[in-house]
């Protein structure tokens, strides 16, 4: 039986002038375990919260949906709370109480449940997603992972019929990510609950996926099993950036046969076609270039009495070079991000720009063409009704970047989806020209394509002349265009070094492309540059 019955949907939002849901038709069955991915703006967020009727947005809508058989607008808002869950981006949105086992009580406390059957439910549900070890912490102490986990499982407690997910992995660590993702696999294969997820991290959940649905402009153009969508990825490129790293290394290669999906089968796939010399030469960076950014033995916490999250950090950024400091939700790299724009003050150590300590700039002159910051809370810098107001003054800025923001203009940021709000962001960030640029999570809510294009645009900058550090948990967009990469743990540096070592030295924290190679072929951590190591040597 059909779970969600969509005929003829569409939607557009208020002074707009083009749909964002365009005629949609599909089905989805209970049980199914359904991806959907597309380009930043192309419907998902939309298309998501219109299935869950108290998150649908406002505007013109067209068509219908039906749940288990009955238009969705009939179903009573407790019915829906109960039956439809909904896990959102931000890990922070959805949690209300300040303790953990409140928040698991909190739906069904509001469902009017008894007191025996929420105690039940509430002891089965914490220790099924092992959270009984921090179940009496107060939210606020937990890391991103943590919280996003909290969320799913304070849903889950109304035993709802489906589960719908819009990027919950969007602000995780790869472990943590990883995490959730096996979660959610495990409730829909030990549960039987629907799960309907929107997401750019394709190397983890669509092996997993019963269903891959793209959405392109607020048309759905594909339907089908991920190999389906995969094969007809192969001779149609135009969405391959969004398959899993072997799919991608497959097809640029000229693979035949059934195309390979997970890290393991890209593996196989890989040592059965290499017929390289082993190692791909790589250029190091230049070691004589001065600083830009000096840190030595810094040290800061939030509390006099709280414990150092930063714990005798020391490092060096040098000038005209792309910087990544890689580490897990939690460890402190937002912290150090805010130390090294000046925002927070550590109790000891230094901090140097261009040789010069950050109390040294005088009179806002940090800011002014020297240092500028795009913040992981995004929503902070946005202080106008429309982005063409936000963006007064960045016309320069817009001449130079390849994102097309015609059609955002008069839209209000808050009602942008989370890549076009960090695009837009990074706009506001750049219009002061710095010659530092610092950016905490970058690439948060971005697609594939979206991704890429940044990458060039920060590698544009650097030959410019400008000096970018970024701090991140996605390893994947650092290999991109990092000189070099860091790994931040317990409060220092835990690692160093040029993104080719680095990638080449973690078992981890690393890239599907360099768990694919491992052990066959040294330095192909991109999906590019392990399909150009495999042409000439792939079956076709």
């Amino acid at each position: 039986m059909a779970l969600f019955d969509i005929r003829g949907l569409s939607f557009r939002y208020p002074d707009s002038d083009k749909n964002a849901l365009d005629s949609l038709d599909f089905s989805i069955e209970q049980g199914e375990f359904v991806t959907l991915i597309g380009a930043t703006g192309s419907g998902k967020s939309t298309l998501l919260r219109l299935l869950k009727p108290e998150l649908a947005q406002n505007g013109e809508k067209s068509g219908e949906i039906l749940f288990c058989s009955k238009p969705l607008q009939e179903l009573k808002t407790k019915e829906s709370a109960a039956k439809i869950g909904f896990v959102a981006q931000s890990p922070e949105e959805q949690i209300v109480t300040d303790k953990v086992w409140h928040e698991l009580a909190f739906t069904l406390e509001n469902l009017g449940a008894r007191q025996a059957d929420i105690a039940r439910s509430v002891a089965e549900t914490a220790a099924y997603f092992g959270i009984a070890p921090w179940y009496r912490q107060a939210t606020a102490t937990l890391s991103g992972g943590q919280k996003q986990l909290l969320n799913l499982a304070s849903v889950m407690t109304a035993e709802p019929q489906v589960l719908i997910l819009d990027e919950p992995t969007a602000q995780l660590d790869p472990i943590a990510a990883a995490r959730f993702i096996d979660t959610l696999y495990k409730l829909n294969r030990e549960t039987g609950v629907t799960v309907i997820i929107s997401e750019h991290r394709a190397e983890e959940l669509i092996p997993l996926s019963d269903r891959l649905m793209i959405l392109d402009g607020g048309r759905l153009i594909a339907d089908g099993s991920p190999r389906e969508i995969a094969a007809q990825m192969k001779s149609d490129s135009s969405y391959l950036s969004y398959l899993p790293c072997a799919a991608r290394i497959f097809a640029s290669a000229g693979g035949a046969g059934e195309c390979p999906l997970s890290i393991r089968e890209g593996q196989r796939f890989f040592r059965e076609h290499y017929i390289g010399q082993g190692v791909i030469p790589t250029k190091k960076p230049s070691e004589d270039r001065e600083s830009a950014l000096e840190v030595k033995d810094v040290y800061f916490r939030y509390e006099k009495d709280a414990p150092d999250v930063l714990a005798g950090l020391s490092l060096t950024v040098r000038q005209g070079e792309i910087f990544a400091l890689l580490g897990a939700n939690g460890c402190g790299k937002s912290t150090t991000a805010a130390v090294l724009s000046g925002l927070s003050k550590p109790y000891a150590g230094k901090v140097k720009l261009f040789g010069k300590a950050l109390k040294e700039y005088k009179n806002g002159s940090l800011y002014r063409e020297n240092l500028s910051l795009l913040p992981q809370d995004i929503e902070s810098v946005f202080l106008r009704a429309s982005v063409r107001e936000e963006l007064r003054g960045c016309e320069t800025v817009l001449q130079k970047l390849p994102f097309d923001l015609t059609a955002l203009m008069d839209r209000h940021p808050y009602d942008l989806s989370g890549g076009e709000r960090q695009i837009v962001a990074l706009c506001k960030a750049l219009r002061t020209n710095p010659r530092v640029l610092i950016l905490d999570e970058p690439s948060k809510g971005l697609d594939p394509v979206s991704k890429k294009q940044l990458a060039d645009v920060l590698l544009r900058l650097k030959s410019e002349g400008m000096t970018v550090l970024m701090v991140s948990h996605d390893v994947e967009f650092g290999a991109l265009c990092a000189d070099r990469c860091a790994l931040f743990f317990d409060g220092v540096l835990a690692a160093c070094d040029t993104t080719a070592d680095f990638m080449n030295g973690n078992r981890y924290n690393t890239t599907a492309a360099s768990r694919i190679t491992r052990g066959v072929c040294r330095n192909a951590y991109t999906g590019a540059l392990a399909a150009e190591a495999l042409k000439g040597g792939a079956a076709t």
